[in-house]
């Protein structure tokens, strides 16, 4: 057995060493650089964010609540099923908070808490028709094996979805047991979690226990009290989707590059819907120009987007890149503030030297 559990460490050591550590119990870390410049994300490049200690998993997942047909289900049923894959952009709430003032409370979160991954597993809403939910359906449950102390209380992570959005066959949302190719490691979810696109990355939940179908609105701990944005000026509204952000990825913060002509390139995605602006600037106080942007590969895929810069002035450059998107969300200036540091899409400013 001891064997058997150093084996285990050795794997999770060297599934986790390429990543930026943020905190090591429960494990959290942020994506290098690098992990942005593909168009798939590496397994082991991909952020991790857990709320708790890495749990055991019994192989076993239950349906039920409000339904006519409450199953048991393993990996085996899963996989019996119609496989989907989906390439989806997945990013944490808190991803830039160490960016925002007065530096709010939760994980310090740098701005690589963002990658994209292919997920295979089955669609939640054929597995929800199998369930046959009642007519009552409000919302859909889902918790993961991980538990923790919370307020003076053991509980495990879970979070629900409204079963409109749970059940529509145009959501996308996966059970998934497959990453990349390759079944999930630990600290993806295995044997199977939850992959929501378009919502940060809370709502997808690992190691999955157990989907509920409600008849009453869920007020558990990380669906009415984490998650959500606590605004100065303002009621507190839950986070949900994934606001509009550009990344630049060539050329690094602070990197050295030789004068002359140069090729600006980034990322940018947003859950309301595909990107279809990306401006970017190279003065501190204005003068946006428009980048050409590339289509997504998949309806939940961050796009690809570029920019020639004549780079001939020998000095200190800055480069900034926002996003609009389709409903007409622009990323702003400076980070909007909340209490818990949720949601930063200010538009992001690297300097670079040319010399």
């Amino acid at each position: 057995m001891a064997a058997e559990d150093n084996a285990v460490e050795d794997r999770l050591r060297r599934s986790r060493a390429a990543l930026a550590m943020v905190s090591p119990d429960p494990f959290n870390a942020e994506a290098p650089p690098e992990a942005l410049a593909g168009d798939i994300t590496p397994t082991n490049l991909h952020y991790v964010r857990s709320n708790f200690a890495l749990p055991a998993h019994d192989g076993v997942m239950v349906v039920g609540g409000a339904v006519a047909n409450p199953m048991r289900l393993t990996l085996d049923d899963l996989r019996a099923m119609p496989a989907a894959e989906e390439a989806v952009t997945m990013e944490c709430a808190g991803n830039g908070r160490l960016a925002q003032a007065p530096l709010p409370g939760g994980e310090p979160w740098g701005q690589y808490a963002v990658s994209a991954a292919r997920w295979t597993g089955a669609l939640l809403h054929q597995v929800l028709a199998r369930a046959r939910p009642a007519d009552e359906a409000a919302e859909v449950l889902f918790e993961g094996a991980d538990r923790g102390r919370c307020h003076h209380q053991d509980i495990s992570f879970g979070r629900a979805l409204p079963y409109p959005y749970a059940a529509d066959p145009g959501s996308g949302i996966l059970i998934a047991y497959g990453m990349n190719g390759e079944p999930l490691s630990a600290d993806h979810g295995a044997p199977f979690r939850m992959i929501v696109p378009r919502y940060y990355g809370f709502a997808s939940v690992k190691w999955l226990t157990r989907i509920a179908v409600l008849t009453e609105p869920y007020a558990g701990e990380f669906q009415t009290s984490a998650y959500m944005y606590e605004w100065p000026d303002r009621p507190a509204e839950p986070v949900t989707v994934m606001r509009p952000r550009a990344r630049v990825t060539d050329p690094a913060p602070s990197a050295k590059i030789p004068a002359g002509p140069y090729t600006v390139r980034g990322k940018a995605w947003s859950g309301t819907g595909p990107v279809t602006k990306v401006e970017v600037s190279f003065a501190g106080d204005g003068d946006w120009q428009r980048a050409r942007l590339f289509p997504p590969a998949g309806p939940y895929h961050w796009q690809e987007w570029s920019c020639d810069w004549q780079a001939t002035r020998v000095a200190r450059h800055t480069i900034r890149a926002r996003a609009t998107d389709v409903a007409g969300n622009t990323q702003p200036d400076v980070p909007v503030w909340n209490r818990l540091g949720y949601g930063n899409n200010a538009v992001e400013v690297i300097c670079v030297d040319v010399c």
